[in-house]
């Protein structure tokens, strides 16, 4: 049992959680400590962690290697700013990234989260084309079902019908919308899909800097898998319409669909690239954005000369090396043969959800599984179901998903995979207002 006290009045009364209410806010579990794929709640209960808190643990917690890291930079340097000053975590996370990563993003620029990380992106692309002379190229396309952030810019591209950031109305910049698409990962271009894309980038290229996408697999809006056949048409659309492309690997990178990066199941290389989640092992805070040589030299040649963004905790010194460590862990490869397996046990476990009339689809890519209902879930009633099997998995909409840590073991998987199931077929789960508690970028 945890001598931790946790006051839940107080964090009811005024502390404001995710995508909650503050007037009838969601129950909360209080986490004493954790280790391992497991939580351990305050009331000695020990949750198997289906979620990678937001996908961002993939090593799980407590791992010695960047616990080492992270308190050997806190004795020498934990903070400094960025102008003017640089440092060692910065220099040596920048040659790991610009080794893993795609061979044209040779550029590597600090954020602090997922969120400013995309809108680094969509401010690099509108400066690139003024250096380009070619000003009026001020629009960003993307593709409907997809999230990328909760700041502005990264609203504006999140799905416009069916997202969180409807409300906002004109406050946010109206965006080009190809349909989402439809065919899945397995099947291949679909000609409605490819007619939809070609067709918005011959109306549009003229106005249009950039495209940003979730390559192969769109997390929050939808959890859509689609086909690498497609990332490799929008590719061939920039090149032909002169728009750069972002890919925001926010969620997808450092392997989880299967690949290092989810751009490599198509072959392609982007212009841009957003990282951040796993890019710390989930540990501290810190997103990046790289793009090219050729990007970098239009933003150098604009009217300003330099890149307009300068974030407070840019580089920070201990998230940087953090980072390190973390990258050194998937350096090592061995994420290779555990997504493997997950994606395996993953495919034969959720299978048998698919007989369920309340379940819509079931699908697997990489370390994430995803059971679509037909119907939206009451994510408290849904919350509390899987704390009572002992799991921590955080339905959104319609969906159960996990996205696990990476060294999670087969019996703590198949926990997860049942909980999954029953509660796919707990029909009481789903009565009542359905509440929000969609994944995060930040």
């Amino acid at each position: 049992m945890s001598n931790n006290f946790i006051d839940y009045p107080f964090d009811q009364q005024h502390i404001w959680h995710p995508y909650t209410s503050m007037q009838h806010p969601l129950p909360v579990y209080g986490v004493a400590s954790a280790s391992g794929c497991e939580l351990e709640l305050d009331d000695g209960r020990r949750l198997v962690d289906g979620t990678s808190s937001w996908w961002s643990c993939v090593h799980g917690y407590g791992h010695p290697v960047l616990l080492e890291a992270m308190q050997t930079q806190l004795n020498t340097l934990s903070h400094v700013m960025f102008g003017g000053i640089t440092h060692e975590p910065a220099i040596e996370l920048a040659k790991q990234l610009v080794a893993m990563t795609p061979k044209r993003l040779t550029k590597v620029f600090y954020a602090d989260s997922g969120s400013v990380a995309v809108e680094v992106a969509i401010k690099m692309a509108l400066q690139y084309w003024q250096g380009r002379g070619c000003a009026q190229k001020q629009q960003i396309m993307t593709i409907k079902q997809g999230y990328h952030g909760d700041t502005f810019a990264a609203m504006s591209v999140c799905d416009p019908d069916n997202g969180m950031h409807t409300m906002f109305g004109s406050s946010v910049t109206p965006r080009l919308f190809a349909p989402a698409p439809q065919a899945g990962f397995d099947n291949g271009l679909a000609a409605r899909d490819a007619s939809a894309l070609r067709a918005l980038f011959e109306a549009h290229h003229q106005e249009c800097a950039a495209i940003i996408l979730e390559p192969v697999m769109q997390g929050a809006g939808a959890m859509n898998f689609y086909a690498p056949e497609y990332l490799v048409l929008v590719r061939q659309l920039c090149d032909e319409f002169e728009v750069l492309l972002i890919a925001d690997e926010i969620a997808t990178g450092f392997g989880r669909t299967g690949k290092l990066f989810a751009c490599e199941h198509a072959g392609i290389e982007p212009d841009l690239m957003c990282l951040g989640k796993a890019l710390t092992g989930g540990y501290i805070s810190l997103a990046a954005t790289l793009c090219s040589d050729e990007v970098a030299d239009g933003i150098s040649s604009s009217a300003a000369g330099v890149f307009m963004h300068g974030p407070t905790f840019m580089a920070n010194p201990l998230a940087c090396a953090a980072a390190r460590a973390s990258m050194t862990l998937i350096q090592q490869g061995t994420w290779q043969t555990q997504v493997a397996a997950i994606e395996k046990q993953l495919q034969a476990e959720l299978a048998p959800a698919r007989a369920l009339s309340a379940v819509r689809d079931v699908r697997v890519l990489g370390a994430v599984g995803v059971i679509e209902m037909h119907e939206q879930v009451n994510t408290g009633l849904m919350q509390q179901g899987f704390v009572e099997h002992g799991v921590w998995v955080r339905p959104f909409d319609r969906y159960l998903y996990v996205m696990p840590p990476y060294c999670i073991s087969a019996a703590q998987l198949t926990k997860l995979t049942s909980a999954m199931v029953e509660m796919a077929a707990s029909k009481h789960r789903l009565r009542g207002k359905p509440a929000q508690g969609s994944p995060s970028h930040g």
